[in-house]
């Protein structure tokens, strides 16, 4: 009997524990106030639903109903802030139904205004890109990427900005903070300042326009390819085995580029030799077919326009050089390769005509007197070997001791 009463006062000991429990959970309230949060937070995510379907879809056929597209554009942009901005208000009612106290209280309310702050720059900051393009025209003035980079200082700006805020709420004071980071900064700009070489090359690179991403450059002994995307410390160019190669401002910068995207015509530049035997005749009709086929043919650009030139140019050591030089319309370079190949064709066919040839490196080699001499005999296999008979009188005797 004694065990059954110590039994039912534990169970009635445990029972009040966990009341208490229930009332006093934990951060100053309830279980019961707890689960009440939880359910309304729950809640309110489902009416975020509901608000992100009805609600933002309505301000979608608003703005399709307007002749611009700069509305539709910001809808788009803030379309994710605005599904957030019910989260927000999960979050506060549900710090409210906790009946915190004390400190916790105050924590769940500077919780609540960092993500108010944080929700409003963030709608500030989606909004710089549709913004933007009411300043398109600024590509004109400066360039397609320079407006890109100031886009992206905006926004990071507006970042810092938002972040000075949230701190700001939090009690902790920029100035002090950015007095401290101060101390270190001699010690920083020497570590970074390769880093703000390159970004000033970017800057000027920007500037001066030397190239867009798009453009086909050369850089000697640094790069050759096709210009991707212009960093703040680097630039990406793809090569022509697809390989991409990130290179620094500073190299771009400091070096000639050569950007073969800004060329007018492209260029065929040539020194063709054919043999010495050729007479005057067969050289100028030679010369005189290749400067019909260029100026008849319309992949090469008007001599008016562009210097063109067929030319006997000089006597070399095996050769007679002629000079072609000449441009292209195009500056594809596929279709430059296309050209230049049917006037190879055109050459080889007008010089094989004109009854001559090409010329390739030769050497002649005149014997006045061979040492020792004469020659030595030489007998075939299995034949007696014959001994010259040579006359001592001088008279007989050959020029150069020869035999």
């Amino acid at each position: 009997m004694e065990f059954v009463t110590e039994f039912w006062t534990s169970i009635i000991a445990f029972g009040a524990l966990v009341m208490e429990i229930l009332r006093e959970t934990a951060f100053g309230t309830s279980f019961g106030r707890i689960l009440v949060a939880v359910l309304v937070f729950a809640l309110l995510l489902v009416v975020r639903g509901l608000f992100a379907r009805f609600f933002i879809s309505w301000l979608k056929r608003l703005a399709r109903r307007t002749n611009n597209q700069i509305d539709d554009l910001m809808l788009e942009a803030l379309e994710k802030p605005l599904r957030f901005a019910p989260v927000v208000l999960a979050f506060f009612v549900a710090t409210r139904l906790f009946d915190l106290a004390g400190t916790f209280d105050l924590i769940a309310l500077r919780l609540t205004e960092s993500l108010i702050v944080f929700t409003l720059f963030w709608g500030v900051i989606a909004l710089v890109d549709p913004l933007s393009r009411i300043f398109a025209n600024l590509g004109d003035i400066l360039s397609p990427t320079m407006v890109q980079w100031i886009i992206k200082a905006l926004k990071l700006v507006l970042g810092l900005i938002g972040a000075a805020a949230i701190l700001e709420l939090w009690g902790i004071e920029i100035g002090p903070l950015i007095a401290g980071l101060g101390l270190f900064g001699l010690a920083g700009a020497l570590a970074a300042q390769e880093l703000f070489k390159n970004l000033l090359s970017g800057m000027l690179i920007l500037g001066e326009k030397r190239f867009h991403p798009g453009d086909l450059i050369k850089v000697d002994g640094v790069v050759e390819g096709t210009v991707e995307s212009i960093g703040f410390r680097s630039t990406m160019v793809r090569q022509f085995d697809k390989a991409v190669v990130q290179v620094p401002n500073a190299k771009l910068a400091d070096t000639a580029v050569i950007n073969f995207s800004e060329m007018t015509h492209r260029r065929i530049y040539w020194k063709i030799g054919v043999l010495y035997d050729a007479s005057a005749a067969q050289l100028r009709e030679i010369r005189d077919g290749i400067e019909a086929f260029i100026h008849g043919d319309d992949a090469f650009a008007d001599p008016k326009e562009v210097p063109t030139f067929v030319r006997i140019d000089a006597f070399n050591d095996s050769s007679i050089d002629i000079m072609v030089y000449c441009f292209t319309k195009t500056t594809n370079w596929g279709e430059w390769l296309v050209v230049k190949e049917a006037l190879a064709y055109r050459i080889k066919d007008i010089v094989e005509g004109a009854g001559t040839g090409f010329a390739f490196p030769s050497r002649s080699l005149y014997v006045e007197a061979l040492p020792g001499g004469g020659p030595e005999n030489f007998a075939p296999p299995g034949e007696p070997v014959s001994t010259p008979k040579v006359s001592t009188a001088a008279g007989n005797m050959p020029e150069g001791g020869e035999v």
